[in-house]
């Protein structure tokens, strides 16, 4: 299902992956990945309301991966994303849940959730307006005594430049690609990640594409007062990921009061 409202303009220098190549992204980063990560996500949400969930809403939701899992737990999950191509990868995916086209910091669906979650999407806010104002779009959808869930990339007291590679081979076509993370300027509120797709077809022709992203870097000092301003009663959590060593990222959960 889907809901119809007004559909914002595709942003200047978007990233090709949420563009043209968007139907790779299962190529990139498989729904199997995930499973431990929603888990994850999942809990902490659920934890933090005052009562026992049955809605969530997810901005920027992209190719759905963490939908996948979390819809299991949610009696109604409506996902929200900013690109046409990352909806329709969902909407394969997950065709019973709800996909709305809307950019974070402006949609406003007229609805309240028990949950609202906002995974690396929340990166793509690369100033501390935008930020909040992605925020309050999560406020403004959270119903009293109900939890919303951040999930940045990195924060500045953790960020290190890195590399990383992968890509899945898939029914005929396959991907791999080379992620170089860095920060050109330490002192503004932005990073660097630039990605090299190598894009094998069916027919066994291949491409090979630059993608660059340029993404927000706050401190947990900054996330916590915007949260506050907000009016969320927020918190740092550590991320606990099999994968990762303790204590190197976090994500941040405000509570929204009850009365």
């Amino acid at each position: 299902m889907d809901t119809e409202i007004e559909a914002p303009a595709a942003a200047a220098g978007a990233p090709k992956l949420y563009g043209d190549l968007a139907s790779w992204w299962p190529l990139m980063s498989s729904p199997d990945e995930y499973e431990e990560e929603a888990g994850f996500y999942g809990d902490v949400l659920i934890e933090a309301g005052s009562r026992p969930p049955r809605t969530l809403l997810e901005l920027g939701s992209g190719g759905g991966n963490n939908a996948s899992y979390l819809k299991a737990r949610f009696a109604e999950v409506v996902l929200v994303d900013l690109s046409p191509g990352m909806l329709e990868v969902s909407r394969r995916l997950n065709p019973e849940c709800e996909h709305v086209q809307g950019d974070m910091r402006t949609v406003r669906l007229g609805r309240r959730f028990d949950c609202v979650f906002v995974h690396d999407a929340v990166c793509y806010m690369t100033t501390e307006a935008d930020l909040r104002r992605a925020m309050q779009t999560a406020w403004e959808h959270c119903a009293p005594g109900g939890a919303a869930l951040f999930a940045p990339d990195h924060l500045r007291e953790n960020f290190a430049p890195s590399t990383e590679e992968g890509g899945h081979d898939g029914d005929g076509r396959a991907m791999r690609y080379l992620m170089w993370t860095w920060d050109p300027d330490p002192s503004d509120t932005t990073y660097t990640a630039d990605f090299a797709y190598l894009l094998r077809e069916a027919d066994g022709s291949v491409s090979v594409e630059h993608d660059r992203h340029v993404e927000g870097l706050f401190s947990r000092g900054d996330w916590l007062r915007l949260l506050a301003e907000v009016g969320f009663e927020a918190r740092a959590v550590p991320f606990d990921h099999s994968d990762l060593e303790p204590g190197s990222y976090e994500v941040f959960v405000g509570r929204k009061p009850a009365v």
